[in-house]
């Protein structure tokens, strides 16, 4: 199930919810949508690349139509998959995107952290959940030490994912996915 954390800048929950509705709406609050959709086509984490897309063409094309993004490719990710704990390492340090940052996962879940002003937003990502993270905001993500995750993502920079890290420690005093 989704979930959502507020925490302090010092790592000081504020609050924790699990309903959707609410989720949205606090996010919304700082810029970032999150919605959930029913998937469509049985799927799941290290099916080929095409064989997700072609399972969500119709919500692939939507999303693109209506934000005009320039290229869409899926991250999937098993357990035994033997670059897992690179992949992990990649995304955990604090970074940001000069563009919009959009997920959808298809199956599995994954653990964004966006750091906001003073607070940071931990959001439980899961099946069926659509995240955009706006450009130029302050985030890191955890795949998990065994992750089991496809998520199609959306670039408008046709090189995809660029990121600019920030050299902050601040991901270091949160739990990761496993904790």
């Amino acid at each position: 199930m989704s979930e959502l954390i507020i925490y302090s800048e010092n790592a000081q929950q504020q609050l924790q919810t699990k309903d959707a509705h609410w989720i949205s709406h606090q996010l919304e609050s700082i810029g970032v949508k999150f919605e959930q959709w029913q998937p469509s086509q049985p799927v799941k984490a290290g099916d080929d690349e095409n064989v997700i897309l072609r399972a969500y063409q119709h919500d692939v094309q939507r999303i693109v139509d209506q934000y005009g993004f320039l290229t869409v490719d899926v991250i999937s990710v098993d357990s035994n998959n033997p670059n897992k704990a690179a992949l992990r390492e990649k995304f955990l340090s604090e970074h940001i995107h000069t563009e919009d940052e959009v997920r959808f996962f298809v199956s599995g879940c994954g653990l964004f952290y966006l750091h906001v002003e003073s607070r940071v937003y931990s959001v439980l990502c899961e099946k069926g959940d659509l995240i955009s993270v706006p450009a130029n905001t302050r985030h890191w993500f955890d795949l998990g030490p065994e992750p089991d995750l496809a998520a199609i993502r959306f670039f408008n920079n046709p090189e995809g994912w660029v990121a600019q890290y920030t050299g902050s420690e601040i991901a270091k005093l949160f739990p990761k996915l496993d904790s």
